[in-house]
């Protein structure tokens, strides 16, 4: 018999709006503890240099939250040009200076060649595992690090501010695994220069985006006066691009025992009109999620079940 989890059952979704200066873990470590929740964790890092949008998974939530990295992020950030650091961003040390300052048409110009996919060598300080290892480990120890460039996808990349010559800030709408220090280092590069960044926001990670986030001391502030529980979204909401199949409640005690179900009756019941066997549907019963599902043979089955 496993041991018993220290905590009480929570389940859903929190968004914080992450301030500077703490890790991903260490903000998942307050809330976990505020809620005295048994089970937490993030759905995508931020460096401890940025700030933003940190979605925070409670109990059987937790199982959805690959779904939310895989979403699509918005991020602004602002690159200082003539300086480049060994982390890319303000937290590390001096490498390289230069006296070029690109203009806005040169920027515009440039950005072109960073939409759509392209390849992106992740910066050495990054959680990526070299022979077991985390790049930022190896890094931190001055052992050279050669990471593979990968394949990413960036929606859009603009331009929209230029606070004065040594600076430019940009939104960002990115797909899984984009670096913003990388883009901002490339970019530099691209204009014959180097750069850093030295401000980074995440606006939206998936459905998520900053409208519904709140601040740490707004938190243990509201901690004292109204039921956390409150601010909680429901498990599902992570999950609203993933088309739902209607059960009966037998049918959902079917899928929650491990069984398949016949999708017939609840194609029917569901308006679904074609089925997708490389897709996941969301099996709901009375409003709630019971499993991520996928159909193959004729048949509904079980890939995540839910139990809250």
């Amino acid at each position: 018999m496993g041991r018993k989890r220290k905590g009480d059952p929570v389940h859903g979704w929190l968004i914080v709006d992450k301030p500077l200066g703490l890790t991903s873990s260490t903000v998942v470590g307050k809330v976990k503890r505020l809620f005295n929740a048994a089970k937490a964790g993030h759905g995508g890092t931020l460096d401890p240099l940025a700030s933003g949008v940190l979605p925070i998974a409670f109990g059987e939530a937790t199982k959805t939250v690959s779904y939310v990295m895989d979403g699509i992020k918005v991020y602004q950030f602002t690159v200082r040009w003539g300086e480049s650091r060994t982390t890319d961003d303000g937290e590390g040390e001096v490498t390289r200076t230069s006296d070029v300052r690109p203009d806005e048409a040169a920027i515009n110009d440039a950005l072109k060649s960073f939409v759509g996919d392209i390849e992106q060598v992740p910066p050495a300080y990054s959680a990526i595992k070299v022979d077991g290892k985390r790049a930022y480990d190896l890094a931190r120890n001055d052992i050279a690090v050669e990471l593979k460039p990968r394949t990413i996808h960036i929606e859009r990349f603009d331009l929209i501010d230029m606070p004065g010559p040594d600076h430019g800030t940009f939104e960002v709408v990115a797909g899984k695994g984009s670096y913003m220090r990388g883009l901002a280092r490339d970019l530099a590069l691209k204009l014959g220069t180097c750069g850093h960044i030295s401000a980074l926001r995440r606006l939206k990670v998936g459905p998520f985006d900053e409208k519904v986030a709140i601040s740490l001391d707004k938190l243990e502030t509201l901690g004292h006066s109204a039921p956390l529980a409150d601010q909680l979204l429901a498990v599902e909401t992570a999950l609203d691009d993933i088309p739902a199949l209607a059960l009966t409640e037998e049918e959902a005690r079917n899928l929650r025992h491990g069984r398949a179900i016949s999708i017939l009756p609840v194609a029917n019941r569901s308006s679904l009109e074609k089925v997708d066997p490389d897709a996941v549907y969301c099996a709901m019963a009375d409003g709630k999620l019971v499993a991520l599902t996928k159909i193959a043979g004729g048949e509904i089955r079980p890939l995540r079940v839910l139990n809250y």
